[in-house]
Formats: C-alpha cells, structure tokens, sequence
C-alpha cells in the first residue's frame, strides 16, 4: 500500500534523506520532502515544525527526519501535541517504536548508523502495525499534560 511519507532533517541528515528519498520512491510512496535541499547548514525546527504540522494534520501518514544524533529533530518534533517521534539506533527499536508506542515519526541519527541499517529501521517503520491494547492505554496518557 503507498504512503505519504513526509521527510526532512538538517545538513548533516540531507545525504540520507535524499538516499532514502529515493528509496521509498521505488517503493511507490508519495514523499514530501521538508528540506534542506543541500548540505549547507541549516536551523533543523526550520524544517521539522512544518513536518510535524504536514504529520499533525494527516497529510502525511508518517514522518522521517534525519540530523546527526536524531536528537534535536526528535526534540523539536515532540513539541507538537499529535507526534510520537523515536529516535531510533537500531532496526529493533524502530519496530518496537511503531508496535508499542505508536510513533508516527522516525528519527535517524546520520552519524552513528549506516546507510544499510537506516534503510532497514524505515523498511520495519512503515510496515509494523501499532498493536493496541495494554500499549493504546499507555499512548493515551502521553500527551496528557
């Protein structure tokens, strides 16, 4: 089933966004890309606050951001009200991230994975299903401040 994926990130991020871009075109999803649009150094909240809205609002399914740790694009995006943003290491924590927490977007640290396991995270991302129950009771109390 084709997606909307939104995606975006900051300057250490652009490469694998763009790389991953790609592969989630030949996968037959629609992509939003959020920028930055080259490698040139960039303020990150300029490119997630709109993904995150894109992912808020429904018009996007999930969200992707890569920067250079993960974490000032997961800070940024957890601002908002309706995101689950992980940051994600591992191909294991991005499936859990989806099956117990129901995030909706999935945060990559350029600089401490390879391109190999980025794929991989966003392969399992998109097609684990949230499995509900014990974990809905939990997801429902997150955004309760």
């Amino acid at each position: 089933m084709a997606l909307n994926i939104a995606i975006g990130g900051d300057h250490a991020g652009y490469t694998y966004k763009d790389m991953l871009k790609a592969v989630l075109e030949e996968l037959g999803h629609r992509v939003q890309d959020f920028g930055p649009h080259s490698g040139a150094s960039v303020d990150y909240p300029d490119h997630v606050h709109p993904l995150a809205e894109a992912v808020e609002k429904k018009e996007a399914d999930f969200g992707i951001l890569i920067c250079g740790s993960g974490n000032g694009v997961a800070i940024t995006a957890n601002k908002h009200r309706g995101i689950r943003a992980a940051l994600c290491w591992l191909p294991e924590l991005a499936q859990l991230a989806r099956e117990h927490n129901d995030a909706n977007v999935l945060c990559i640290p350029a600089r401490f994975v390879s391109e190999e396991v980025a794929r991989e995270m966003v392969r399992l991302f998109l097609s684990t299903g949230f499995e509900g129950g014990r974990h809905q009771t939990r997801v429902d109390k997150i955004s309760g401040c």
